[in-house]
């Protein structure tokens, strides 16, 4: 694919910038290795060899105890299991992942109480939380579901808010000034008195959190879409393909539309970042997604409750700077490509 020369300076410009094109890519890096998560964080083995017979238990299905000589019949500890084959006496070898916990699995001591602090001769490489569980794989299951919810938020809310906004400022009139008057009356409707109520009622899910927040979060968009709408309907190219007898769909798809992306594009990673901290203050609070969901929120209140525990807030909260800064950096960067004026000539 050929980019048009605009397009090409703006990539240029958006590559200059260091810290922005560097965090785009440690980013994406990280969005790839959560992809496949479970590889590198995760109580099963990756890959186990016993007596001539490979076994791929991460996405595989479950092998009890027996399947590999030992005496129980629910599912296979493959910790154990690597310390018994690497001892010696029997044909096998297992592969674990660097972080051998599960996300929700307890690792509970005798006559110890977790939290427990940071190991490398346990593996529990940034301690755990105060049930036990690994802090390390919380954080990365955590990161996994907040940029997914923040993507299927911005999908959805982008989605909505470009339609309407487009239709309000390129047929204005009537329409426009009702959904005027709706979003000015729908966007006061106090949204953390929903949520409590929700949670009150019931359990939230991923999917009620999203829909909840689609509600209340598409309209900023619209209002940026309308203006930009407004505006590029009375250039000239509009008035020409109108006077070629374009339809209105077509004239807002393939004219006004690639016209005002660099609106779009600009405003997508601090959706990304806002999506981000409002699922992570809703589970700090209470009413975000119940446990034992890995959540950073959760990680976070769990931190403040027990501050004689550093090693908890400690590792959410930088966790949380450096995906925040990268974002950050990242919108920066783009805000700065696509600035009108750098690439505008007036004569």
């Amino acid at each position: 694919m050929t980019l048009s020369p605009l397009a090409h300076k703006q990539w240029q410009r958006f590559r200059s910038i260091k810290r922005g094109y560097y965090s785009a890519l440690l980013l994406v890096v990280l969005l790839a290795m959560s992809c496949g998560a479970e590889l590198l964080v995760n109580n099963r083995a990756v890959l186990v060899s016993y007596h001539g017979t490979l076994f791929f238990p991460t996405y595989g299905h479950f092998l009890p105890g027996t399947t590999f000589g030992l005496d129980y019949d629910y599912e296979t500890n493959y910790r154990e299991l690597a310390v018994r084959l690497a001892a010696g006496g029997e044909d096998g070898w297992v592969l674990l992942p660097p972080v051998p916990y599960s996300a929700f699995e307890n690792d509970l001591r005798e006559s110890e109480y977790p939290p427990y602090p940071p190991s490398f001769s346990s593996r529990h490489y940034l301690g755990t939380d105060t049930t036990g569980r690994d802090v390390l794989a919380r954080l990365v299951f955590g990161f996994r579901i907040a940029m997914t919810f923040s993507l299927v938020l911005l999908a959805c809310n982008y989605l909505i808010g470009i339609a309407v906004g487009c239709a309000m400022g390129f047929w204005g009139g009537a329409f426009d000034l009702l959904f005027q008057r709706v979003i000015e009356v729908w966007s006061n409707v106090p949204f953390l008195y929903v949520i409590m109520i929700i949670a009150s009622i019931m359990v939230p899910t991923f999917w009620t959190l999203t829909f909840v927040m689609v509600l209340f979060g598409w309209m900023s968009m619209t209002w940026y879409m309308r203006t930009s709408t407004y505006k590029e309907k009375t250039r000239d190219y509009v008035l020409a393909a109108r006077a070629l007898g374009a339809s209105s769909p077509r004239i807002i798809a393939r004219h006004i539309l690639p016209n005002t992306v660099s609106v779009i594009v600009t405003f997508i990673p601090f959706s990304i970042a806002g999506g981000i901290t409002a699922l992570t203050a809703l589970d700090y609070l209470g009413f975000g997604l119940p446990p034992p969901t890995p959540s950073w929120g959760d990680l976070l209140s769990q931190g403040t409750d027990n501050l004689d525990y550093p090693w908890i807030v400690t590792s959410v909260v930088t966790a949380m700077i450096v995906v925040l800064l990268m974002v950050t950096y990242i919108g920066e960067a783009i805000r700065e490509a696509y600035d009108p004026k750098r690439f505008t000539y007036y004569e």
